[in-house]
């Protein structure tokens, strides 16, 4: 058996976590399936550590400073800026699971197709800021870019087996987030603890704050749109709060085609560890029986994060760098509880009122254009801060 090597990065957070759970399942039904050539994390050394013990051949790496071995004869190979990208050069992994969250995953996206690796994609910011550059990159090496984010894992299947020539439009599903049904009198006193406790999915908090919004809903639309190459309006989004219907296709002869599973990301990682080969799993079985399905127009008047993303990624790439950036300046002010829950959407309206008309023809301007939306949105914390 031809082993593949993966790379997880971002080992420690949500999708990392369950793609070890995926990567440890495939070698206990067919030992020596996956080799764990290394892993990363952002700052918790501890575990990291702990979870290189269950892959004594992984390199390690830590984007934070300390390297110490707390209590345990490892030692992490690099730490500090500059320490995951040190792995993903210095391995010899066939497939990087990027898992990385915030804009931090792209410039990991960037250096593991640039090494040759395939690209197992749940970092949004990746698609959102600089997917141009990337589909350059995995194109001039013959690299793959599969996505894991349970809707465009989705949305990738079906159009895999349908066929790009046969779709008229794409739908994408929000579960709705836990405010699904406030008011907008009883949205303005929402708190960072109830904003972060998500219904349906296991996520880390930012994201988990971006779905309460529908921000998580506003970077996938603009991801679809990259991934698939369809003009913004051929995307839409559909509320169902059952999270059982991830995305559906809609075909030129009019029908409409859904991918269902029961809310289990593993089941879109470990699609993207195996792919293009198909393997049994028993991730996400989903039994009808007894199901009631609803679904219904998202409410752009109380949840406007997922209407400025249609119109950002109508005005370009520089647009929807800012659109990202302000969100996450915009979160994590709400988090520190410094502005309210409804002031996110008025911080990320304010940057995107700027021009943000231009081209973006390499990198480095990508991160001009984050770094500059990054200082307009702190200038418009000034206005909103309690």
């Amino acid at each position: 058996m031809n082993s593949r090597k993966v790379l997880i990065l971002g080992a420690t957070g949500s999708i990392g976590r369950q793609t070890i759970d995926c990567v440890e399942d495939a070698n206990r039904k067919a030992p020596g399936s996956f080799i764990v050539a290394g892993l990363s994390a952002d700052r918790n050394a501890e575990a990291l550590l702990a979870a290189g013990t269950k892959f004594p051949g992984a390199l390690l790496a830590l984007n934070g400073e300390s390297g110490l071995g707390f209590g345990t004869d490892r030692r992490i190979d690099w730490c500090g800026a500059g320490a995951i990208a040190s792995l993903i050069r210095n391995s010899d992994a066939d497939l990087a699971v990027n898992g990385i969250a915030g804009a931090a995953g792209l410039l990991a996206s960037i250096e593991a197709l640039s090494s040759g690796k395939n690209l197992a994609l749940a970092n949004k910011e990746s698609v959102v800021m600089g997917y141009s550059h990337l589909k350059a990159l995995a194109d001039a090496k013959g690299l793959s870019i599969i996505p894991v984010d349970s809707e465009h894992a989705a949305l990738f299947q079906l159009v895999s087996r349908i066929g790009n020539g046969s779709v008229q439009e794409l739908s994408i599903t929000a579960s709705g987030g836990p405010f699904r049904d406030k008011s907008p009198a009883e949205l303005e006193s929402i708190s960072p603890d109830q904003a972060a406790s998500h219904p349906v999915w296991k996520m880390g908090r930012k994201i988990s704050i971006d779905s309460a919004t529908l921000a998580n809903k506003g970077l996938e639309l603009i991801e679809a749109v990259r991934l698939f190459s369809l003009p913004e309006d051929k995307v839409k989004v559909l509320v169902h709060p059952e999270s059982i219907v991830h995305a559906l296709v809609r075909t030129k002869d009019g029908a409409l085609y859904a991918h269902m599973s029961m809310p289990d990301m593993r089941l879109p990682i470990n699609i993207a560890l195996h792919w293009p080969k198909e393997v049994d799993s028993s991730y996400g079985f989903l039994d009808l029986a007894g199901k009631t399905l609803r679904f219904e127009a998202p409410d752009t008047s109380r949840f406007p994060m997922l209407a400025l993303a249609r119109e950002a990624v109508r005005n370009g790439e520089a647009a929807t760098i800012a659109y990202n950036a302000a969100n996450e300046i915009a979160v994590e002010a709400f988090d520190a509880e410094k502005i309210r829950f409804t002031q996110i959407p008025a911080v990320v309206r304010s940057v995107l009122n700027r021009d943000w008309s231009f081209p973006v023809p390499d990198i480095g301007s990508i991160f001009d254009f984050d770094k500059k939306a990054r200082s307009l949105a702190h200038l418009a914390l000034t206005e909103y801060q309690c």
